[in-house]
């Protein structure tokens, strides 16, 4: 007769060195003393999902239904099956014919269509034990989960860029140091709104970023990273937020702006060319794109001309790259004295409205300071038995609520006390050193990033082969700025080698900062 052998083991067992092998020595053995033919064998480890081991299950059942097996041989009761759905499957298949058995081999048990009823009724004890087993040890580890989120820590597996540790007996997520990096360089590079899912995914490939199987992380994989909470310092758990005391990669607003791109429809499109102004440049005439195409490796740009137009000649990438740094090269101060001037004044132009901020943080303080003594009396009360479980849940969600709201604005205005300033000197900086940032840039799209970030549109004259650009706000302002600056009649002094402005004479600073606003009132306020 031809029989299958059914092989289960826990992981705790694994540990202990009771393997799978091992089982199936004990199982072969008996069906060579029975005399059976070995058709094939199961094995399935409870370290399996419940589906993976109903999937085995069924194709076991399926199997010996197709072959003609008539013997089944596991080594006890549990080992075969531990709810009532596949031991209804097993009493099914037997009474079908009688020379079909299922051999219990530590129990020194057989089950058949003829069976005794006392064999019978000690088989639906068993599994009736088998599954209480199963089903208490799923409420323990849910009341685990529980007491785990309680305490602030995600209860499910590690996510990528995280790998767990134990820590005074408890299992913990922290970064992990060799994926953390490349997930945080993925998570922000895609705020940048200068990607696709798509291209996100093989640029992180690129880098070097891949599963903790050691295979390509696929765009599914990290389009769901992008909507994980998770990685800003909460987590989703059946449906429900909650906030977690691991450490965080990203800020809620990078977070909160990559779920505003995941939305959009005008999302970057995966490409296979890489030219430096796709999708950068625009006709003169009718504001048509600008197309770009290889020609004797030689790029050429030509008016796509949706409507009618005159400008039917094309231009080389070259000349056009040319004439985008002379646009860069315009907007350094000249004189390195009143370089150093401008910038110390864009700093003092912002004192306002940093006492602004400190102003609206020590009122923010004094907030929570009230809203953590509501938290501890509520919890006193209820400790007192003075409010019922109902009021004391609405009530601690309500000051929890107006907590949260009060630490995200006190981060908030913390940041822009000091990033109104550095955006101002940022952006000054970068005007200053705009052309040699752009030459040292050898990837095209850190090129076009930079071009996004300083021009709000790109034109071309392609009969004349002309660039004709428009600086977004900021650099406007800064352009018209430097270009009277660099017109002015200003003594051009000896320039020093590390660039810091020092007066020639000890003069009033604080007066030529206030001269300075009434004649650049566009430098104050951002």
């Amino acid at each position: 007769m031809k029989a299958v052998l059914f092989c289960r083991v826990s992981s705790r067992e694994q540990e202990s060195g009771y393997s799978l092998d091992a089982q199936r020595k004990l199982l072969t053995a008996y069906a060579e003393k029975k005399e059976f033919t070995i058709a094939k064998v199961f094995s399935l480890s409870e370290s399996a999902s419940g589906k993976e081991q109903r999937k085995i299950f069924n194709e076991m059942l399926a199997f010996i239904k197709t072959k003609n097996v008539n013997v089944i041989i596991c080594e006890k009761v549990d080992r075969l099956t531990r709810n009532k759905k596949s031991a209804v499957d097993i009493d099914d298949w037997i009474t079908v014919d009688l020379k079909r058995q299922v051999h219990f081999v530590k129990e020194n048990f057989i089950l058949n269509k003829d069976s005794r009823s006392h064999d019978k009724f000690i088989w639906s004890i068993k599994v009736s034990v088998a599954q209480f087993y199963t089903d208490n040890l799923s409420e323990e580890v849910r009341k685990g989960q529980e007491e785990k989120i309680r305490q602030g820590w995600y209860p499910g597996q590690a996510k990528l860029g995280y790998k767990t540790v134990e820590v005074e007996g408890h299992r913990i997520p922290v970064l992990d140091e060799s994926t953390a990096p490349l997930v945080k360089k993925a998570l922000e590079l895609f705020a940048t709104g200068n990607y696709s899912v798509k291209k996100l995914t093989d640029t992180m490939h690129e880098e070097g970023l891949r599963s903790k199987q050691g295979n390509k992380v696929v765009t599914g994989r990290i389009y769901d990273m992008l909507l994980d909470p998770f990685y800003y310092g909460d987590f989703d758990w059946k449906g429900q937020l909650y906030e977690g005391k691991h450490q965080s990669l990203i800020t809620k607003e990078v977070y909160a702006k990559n779920q505003a791109l995941l939305k959009r429809k005008n999302a970057p499109k995966y490409t296979l060319h890489n030219h430096l102004f796709k999708g950068l440049t625009h006709c003169i005439e009718c504001n048509g794109a600008i197309t770009w195409e290889s020609q004797k490796e030689t790029l050429y740009g030509y008016c796509n001309r949706f409507k009618p137009c005159n400008q039917v000649a094309s231009i080389k990438e070259d000349k056009i790259e040319t004439q985008l740094i002379e646009c860069l090269d315009k907007l350094r101060v000249i004189n390195t004295r009143l370089r150093g001037w401008i910038r110390r004044a864009i700093k003092e132009g912002h004192r306002d409205e940093v006492d602004y901020h400190q102003a609206i943080l020590e009122d923010l303080s004094h907030k929570l300071v009230k809203a953590q003594k509501r938290l501890d009396k509520l919890l006193d009360m209820k400790v007192d038995e003075e409010i019922d479980e109902e009021t004391y849940k609405k009530k601690f969600k309500e000051y929890s609520d107006e907590k949260s709201n009060i630490l995200e604005a006190i981060e908030k205005h913390s940041k822009m006390q000091v990033r109104s300033v550095q955006y101002s000197v940022s952006f000054y900086e970068l005007s200053q050193r705009a052309k040699e940032i752009y030459l040292k840039k050898k990837d095209a799209e850190d090129k076009r990033s930079l071009m996004r970030l300083m021009f709000a549109s790109l034109q071309i004259e392609t009969n004349t082969g002309k660039l004709i650009t428009t600086y977004t706000k900021p650099f406007k302002i800064l352009s018209e700025l430097i270009d009277y600056t660099n017109r002015s009649k200003v003594e051009i002094a000896e320039e020093k080698s590390d660039e810091i402005f020092e007066p020639v004479e000890n003069v009033d600073i604080a007066s030529q900062s206030e001269h300075f606003w009434y004649a650049h009132p566009e430098m104050r306020r951002g």
